[in-house]
């Protein structure tokens, strides 16, 4: 797409101002799409990441744990879509966006480690980074549809479904969870954290 930006008047001779204009290259709806692809797949990765980390360590709240290993298989096959969609398009995944999402995955994921309350603060991020991943979904639902691109847009829709559905439970089971953690930690129990 072409585009035109005007830029801040310059000085002419004998004190005229003139307007200058540079043509700037647009990004068209297809290469937002491919960017956006990259980045969630990148989230994807940062995402299994965090599900690992918390699966392995709660032990004591088996409902928590069966729900997220669901979801660690569901974004998994979530990764695999975005591949897939990201393939058809030509191009890849970025590596270099992939790395730092497992890198912060992997801090905050050590973080957790070191929390007394981690089952809470588990859930909490959770449903937080499912939100993000919700506005993420939602964006590249919308360069899909400008793009023409109704494969990719059915498959983010049947993602971003997945996403809602986990925020979903995440809410619905976080004053439980929360309850539980209460319980056993003003007991003092070992089995409070995880």
């Amino acid at each position: 797409m072409r585009a035109f930006r005007l830029h801040w008047p310059e000085p002419g001779r004998a004190g005229r101002t003139r307007l200058r204009f540079r043509e700037v290259h647009m990004a068209n709806p297809s290469e937002h799409l491919v960017d956006w692809l990259r980045d969630a797949y990148a989230m994807e990765q940062q995402a299994e990441a965090m599900l690992r980390a918390q699966a392995s360590r709660l032990e004591n709240y088996p409902d928590v744990r069966t729900r997220i290993e669901q979801h660690l298989d569901e974004t998994l096959g979530q990764q695999a879509l975005l591949e897939s969609c990201l393939t058809r398009l030509g191009t890849s995944p970025s590596l270099i966006k992939g790395m730092t999402g497992e890198i912060v995955a992997f801090g905050q994921a050590v973080g957790g480690m070191a929390m007394s309350d981690e089952v809470v603060k588990g859930s909490m991020s959770g449903y937080v980074f499912e939100h993000t991943e919700i506005a993420a979904y939602t964006t590249v639902i919308v360069a899909a549809h400008a793009a023409g691109d109704l494969e990719t847009r059915r498959i983010c829709e049947q993602i971003l479904s997945q996403e809602v559905e986990m925020s979903r439970w995440l809410l619905a089971r976080l004053p439980d969870t929360a309850a539980a953690y209460l319980a056993r930690s003003a007991d003092g129990r070992d089995d409070a954290k995880r």
